[in-house]
């Protein structure tokens, strides 16, 4: 009778145990699946204006400008996305504390994917004058602002649940989103460019990507809120102490670390633009080869690149994520004085610039992104990343196809090599800090 009594009493406890870890824990698979849906369509926004803004809009919106000044203008433009980031991430976070973190996510990608629609019926200079040029730069403020407020908080859930040994393998999974949607904003540009005369491409048919990002939108923001409002995953988020912190308290405990984690991951950053976004609009000004070819060869690198991502996780848990990022930053600082020569040396140069940059790019910003975020501690990790990272966009790539274009056609391309070794040595500068400090604590 005892026997029976304790049997029950055990399957009792073994049945409460697993509903118990049913209902708290969130398998990391699961988490990373929103992840690399929310960053595909992110990355997809970003890179259709990025194209764009090198193939299109110095034509549309800058046609009274010689065309380098046009695009540089573009490049203008372009970089007040990542301005407006991280005020989008501060705006957002206090939605968040008040109401929850699904009306926050349905705002910004509500927002985002308006901004981005909206750039598909925006007239011309030659119809509505200046006034384009000012909603092109609203709009582009704005897709600033919602892809800071986009933060879900799942890529540190996704960390802090994954396994201490295959940590680097589940960091890299987010990153895919940044390949994935360059892949398929270039892959619409080429089959536009290729299939249509220039006038009705300059004309309307570059207008069709920015309809497309606006239904992809829409279904990563139902493909990510079916995962954050899930009672599992607020409460996974909440056990973690995933929440938004005050930003003046996260600054005045943890602010040297916002620093050294977006000094980090400079090194990829800086090359992340300067493989996409720069290349093309040298390749516009400066290149006989049609703009065709070098996309489909930008979209082999970008597939080289996915496959350099997933690599980069086999070889962070093998030699630690700090020590990847720093073995690539110098080989990125090394490819800094190739990469004049490449772009300078005709078609095959600048293909093989683009293939190599992709590479390392991949295998370095496979691991760039929260390298250092387990030095906010739970309480600050939530804003903290999310600060972290608008700030290394703001540094690193915000400006790359502004600066590097302006230098490079104005002083040579020698300045494009100086600018990835700067990224390179404030990688490796902030990783030396940080490792110091760990001695030091």
């Amino acid at each position: 009778m005892h026997t029976k009594q304790y049997d029950a009493a055990s399957i009792h406890q073994q049945h409460h145990q697993q509903h118990h870890h049913s209902h708290e824990d969130v398998a990391p698979g699961e988490i990373a699946v929103g992840v690399v849906i929310g960053r595909t369509s992110e990355y997809f926004d970003f890179f259709v204006y990025g194209i764009a803004s090198a193939l299109v809009f110095p034509s549309v919106f800058f046609p009274f400008m010689e065309r380098l000044e046009g695009t540089l203008w573009s490049f203008a433009i372009f970089a007040l996305a990542f301005v407006a980031r991280p005020f989008g991430t501060i705006l957002f976070m206090g939605i968040q504390r008040r109401w929850s973190r699904g009306t926050k996510l349905t705002a910004a990608l509500f927002l985002l994917g308006t901004c981005t629609c909206g750039m598909a019926f925006l007239p011309g200079y030659e119809q509505v004058g200046s006034v384009a040029v000012l909603l092109l730069a609203l709009f582009r403020i704005g897709q600033g602002v919602a892809l800071g407020g986009s933060w879900d908080g799942l890529p540190s859930l996704l960390a802090m649940n994954a396994p201490r040994e295959r940590r680097g393998w589940y960091a890299m999974l987010g990153q895919l989103g940044a390949p994935a949607g360059f892949i398929i904003a270039a892959g619409l540009f080429a089959y536009l460019n290729a299939n249509l005369s220039e006038a009705d491409f300059i004309g309307w048919g570059w207008r069709y990507p920015f309809f497309a990002a606006f239904a992809i939108n829409v279904v990563a923001l139902f493909a990510r809120l079916r995962l954050v409002v899930t009672h599992e995953y607020e409460r996974e988020l909440g056990r973690r102490d995933l929440e938004p912190t005050n930003v003046f308290k996260l600054f005045r405990a943890k602010g040297r670390h916002v620093i050294i984690g977006a000094a980090a991951a400079l090194a990829s950053y800086a090359l992340f633009h300067i493989v996409t976004i720069f290349p093309l609009s040298w390749i516009m000004l400066y290149s006989e080869q049609s703009v065709n070819r070098f996309l489909v060869v930008q979209i082999a690198g970008a597939i080289l690149a996915a496959c350099a991502i997933v690599i980069s996780g086999l070889i962070a848990d093998r030699l630690g994520r700090t020590r990847t990022l720093a073995v690539l930053a110098a080989a990125i600082a090394m490819f800094s004085g190739f990469a004049p020569t490449l772009l300078g040396s005709g078609a095959m140069g600048q293909d093989v610039f683009v293939l190599v940059g992709f590479i390392l790019l991949g295998l370095s910003y496979g691991q760039a992104a929260g390298s250092v975020t387990a030095n906010f501690g739970s309480k600050y990790r939530y804003t903290g990343a999310a600060l972290t990272s608008d700030l290394a966009w703001l540094i690193g790539a915000a400006f790359a196809p502004l600066v590097a274009l302006g230098l490079c056609a104005h002083f040579g391309l020698a300045f494009v090599g100086v600018y990835l070794l700067s990224g390179a040595v404030c990688t490796l500068g902030a990783l030396g800090v940080n490792y110091y400090l760990k001695l030091q604590s």
